[in-house]
């Protein structure tokens, strides 16, 4: 059997970090989450309040990182799922382009939710935490992320595996 990426995404408290998960373990497959490099690697040096420059910097490498690891695991011929957030389009395309440039097998899942339910699930979490990380979620951020994500259309979603919680 060929290992295979799978690409989770969809907007901010969808689920996907729980379906990442979930899927890691029925795979199986090793789980690669943005949140958990961030946390380990940076929440001890993070500036108070959050700068967004700052987070982004540290953000792009760790996406770095996590892309020599997950190859690495790949040619092993372990499966991988890859929980990046990947808000916007062109993010999902350029995930789409390094899988196809190193001819890594892709599977992209869609997790999406109502949007008054994903906005009671972060406002209700409150944070985003992992060892020693924690982020306070606001309304202000939960709409901030509502307006840079951007739903696929009909073309994106007719290769992807679509997950609806409620």
């Amino acid at each position: 059997m060929t290992a295979t990426l799978h690409v989770i995404f969809g907007p901010s408290g969808a689920g996907k970090s729980t379906y990442a998960k979930a899927l890691a373990r029925s795979e199986p497959a090793v789980h690669f989450a943005i949140d958990d490099w961030m946390a380990r690697l940076f929440a001890p040096d993070m500036p108070e309040p959050v700068e967004f420059e700052w987070m982004m910097a540290r953000v792009e490498r760790c996406e770095a990182q996590i892309w020599a690891t997950l190859a690495a695991v790949m040619a092993t011929g372990v499966s991988t799922v890859l929980d990046l957030g990947l808000m916007r389009r062109a993010d999902r395309a350029r995930v789409a382009e390094i899988a196809q440039a190193v001819e890594l097998p892709c599977q992209f899942h869609f997790v999406t939710a109502p949007p008054l339910v994903r906005r009671a699930r972060v406002l209700e979490r409150h944070e985003i935490s992992g060892d020693g990380f924690s982020l306070a979620v606001t309304p202000q951020m939960f709409d901030f992320m509502e307006g840079v994500f951007e739903a696929p259309d009909a073309a994106e979603l007719a290769g992807c595996v679509v997950s609806q919680s409620a």
